[in-house]
């Protein structure tokens, strides 16, 4: 499937774990990542991004990330739940991604949120300015967690 792109495209392509939004649920709820990231990891893709902000067990999915984000793979972790209501501080944010530097080498991690935010227009279950919000916190609270490391 991914044979006709060149190394340069690879580089630019990911993959996305999603928590099943529309369900209410965690990802890992459905299926465990223990069972989903080995295969995920197979893929000859080099960015990969991973719902993590409402994961019960932030830690174990972690460890079980470093086990396979080999070589220049590049993670970006979730830090902003878009289905929770409560508006993350940058705090929150900071601590997330120093939490997963534990874990994952700095230079190879990024930030993002669990899922997107869906248009708003179809989907109201988030406000406008809740997202924007979220978004805002997610950008500060990194921009924190770089400077820490």
């Amino acid at each position: 499937m991914l044979a006709p792109f060149t190394a340069e495209e690879r580089r630019r392509l990911g993959v996305h774990t999603c928590p099943g939004g529309d369900q209410d649920s965690t990802h890992s709820a459905d299926v465990d990542y223990a069972e989903l990231l080995p295969s995920l990891f197979r893929l000859n893709v080099a960015n990969f991004y991973v719902q993590l902000s409402s994961e019960e067990d932030r830690p174990r999915v972690l460890r079980i990330l470093a086990g396979h984000a080999t070589g220049n793979r590049r993670i970006f972790v979730g830090v902003i739940d878009p289905i929770d209501p409560r508006i993350e501080t940058a705090e929150q944010v900071r601590d997330r991604v120093l939490e997963a530097a534990r874990f994952i080498e700095p230079d190879r991690l990024g930030t993002t949120d669990d899922c997107g935010f869906s248009p708003f227009g179809d989907d109201t279950s988030t406000s406008r300015d809740t997202a924007f919000a979220k978004i805002r916190a997610r950008v500060a609270g990194t921009q924190m967690a770089s400077a820490a490391l």
